[in-house]
């Protein structure tokens, strides 16, 4: 709960500026730029992939010794942890600088100067180099569920920063100013966060020396290592290859007008996912503890849940998204419905796959590598085929059906062979509840909402309207699930108890 404040806090105060400034940013700076930035970005994803997933693994090996406060054990992992990152961040450092000898070839017909490529570049490589370097001990802090000093350090420095670049950008129409101040605002918060660790475990070795033998005394870390690899080369290629197909089969532009529905879309996702900060900890400390009825119990509430704040998120979307982007950028930013269409399903399951998920890393299930490289080649095959005949919306195509076949299909039916050791079919029959809990609210909201007038496409229109239709889907779409969903009643309760609780 501390967690979720904080983060809910920053999180309300980071959207209405972050939305702001994307409109400012894209009159006084341009769609290429825009677009450029977050192309840059995606190429520096790919590099990412170095980092091999041993935050994931240390994380999950985390769980134990602090849940007995272990400190000798918890100082060994994090010395492995910055063993490994160091290593990791100078392979970084040296094939970021190789990629970047492209960048005459790649981005040749690009109006921009190089000089702002390279400079825009080497800020996101060297604020990614840093958490290597210097602040891989946050991980401790995340493990132990203190998100919290995380967000309230991190969000008030990018708060300021955001502040300061709006004003660069509005006064000086400053591409060179706009760069500056992300490449402070990486070291600012590198120092924060440094000295944050250090206050909060004065007894955790922050500088200790380490060699390769350490390796040798963890080898269960590093086998964790090699399957999460395989894991996050398959979310790579799901959400880090899409800008990059953009760039390269439509245009730089288009990049920025995905970017601003993906804005949008992952600002909610990220929104639902701070009411659950903490949860992977929580989930972590839970199946240490071994209570397979509780385990089970508490799988299906964040189950019923998530359905419900996404089921709600997707269909107030699918009608406000549209006019909110007409008012936000104008109406030459609007994509297509079925690009709409497809952003929200693959909206949704990634919400509805995070207690899976969620539940699959607590285990420590990663030994299906297999599965996210089926992933990968199914979302880049499909996607590079259907663009030429649906254009963006074949993208996105690509995305769904991957999805659907490894994250729908495959990850419960592992978890439940392999963690909760259970029949499946008591998934698919609740699973099956919740998606038929949704379909009949979402359809008989459809026929409901031509009653509910938007006018003229103004801001306070556009509030109106869209709180009316989120009242709707809350009235129709509550009971539907209260009624159907075990889960739902059961993760009701908990909250209204402690609701009174805290009365």
């Amino acid at each position: 709960m501390k967690n979720m404040k904080f983060s809910m806090f920053f999180y309300l105060i980071f959207l209405v500026l972050q939305f702001v400034s994307r409109k400012l940013f894209l009159d006084n700076l341009g769609d290429e730029f825009m677009g450029l930035s977050g192309t840059l970005r995606s190429f520096l994803s790919f590099l990412n992939l170095a980092e091999l997933g041993i935050g994931a693994a240390v994380g999950f090996s985390l769980y134990r010794p602090i849940f007995n406060k272990e400190h000798g054990r918890i100082n060994e992992l994090i010395a492995l942890f910055g063993h490994l990152y160091k290593k990791i961040g100078l392979f970084v450092i040296i094939a970021g600088i190789i990629l970047s000898l492209f960048f005459p070839l790649i981005f040749d017909t690009l109006d921009a100067p190089l000089t702002v490529v390279y400079y825009t570049y080497y800020t996101f490589l060297f604020g990614m180099c840093i958490n290597f370097f210097f602040n891989y001990h946050i991980i401790l802090l995340q493990a132990d569920q203190k998100d919290y000093v995380i967000t309230s350090s991190s969000q008030s420095i990018n708060l300021i920063k955001i502040i300061l670049q709006c004003v660069v950008v509005f006064y000086y129409q400053s591409v060179y100013g706009w760069i500056t101040l992300e490449l402070l605002y990486y070291l600012v918060n590198s120092y924060v966060l440094r000295k944050k660790v250090k206050q909060i475990y004065p007894w955790l070795s922050i500088n200790q020396k380490t060699t390769n033998s350490i390796l040798k005394t963890n080898p269960e870390i590093i086998t964790k290592v090699k399957q999460i690899s395989f894991h996050k080369l398959g979310a790579f290629v799901t959400g880090g290859t899409d800008q990059i197909l953009i760039f390269a089969f439509i245009s730089i532009e288009t990049v920025a007008f995905f970017g601003n529905y993906q804005l949008v879309f992952s600002r909610l996702l990220q929104l639902v996912n701070t009411a659950f900060a903490g949860t992977a900890a929580g989930i972590g400390n839970l199946v240490a503890e071994n209570n397979k009825d509780n385990i089970n119990k508490v799988f299906w509430e964040m189950m019923a849940l998530r359905f419900y704040i996404a089921g709600i998120a997707i269909i107030v979307l699918y009608f406000v998204t549209q006019p909110f982007i007409s008012i936000w950028l104008g109406e030459t930013y609007i994509l297509s419905k079925y690009v709409l269409l497809l952003f929200l399903v693959n909206m949704f399951i990634m919400q509805i796959r995070i207690p899976v998920d969620h539940f699959k890393d607590a285990y420590g299930l990663y030994q299906d590598v297999w599965a996210p490289v089926i992933q990968s080649i199914i979302n880049l095959g499909m996607s590079i085929i259907l663009l030429h005949y649906f254009d963006l919306a074949g993208i996105l195509m690509g995305t769904t059906i991957a999805f659907s076949i490894v994250i729908l299909a495959w990850r419960p039916y592992y978890l439940y062979k392999h963690g909760f050791k259970i029949n499946l079919w008591e998934y698919w029959k609740r699973f099956l509840i919740l998606i038929l809990t949704l379909i009949f609210p979402f359809y008989i909201c459809y026929k409901l909402q031509v009653y509910i007038s938007l006018g003229a496409i103004t801001l306070f229109n556009l509030v109106s309207y869209a709180l009316k239709i989120s009242i709707l889907v809350v009235l129709v779409y509550t009971p539907v699930i209260y009624i159907s969903s075990l889960g739902f009643r059961n993760v009701s309760k908990r909250l209204l108890h402690f609701i009174k609780l805290k009365k």
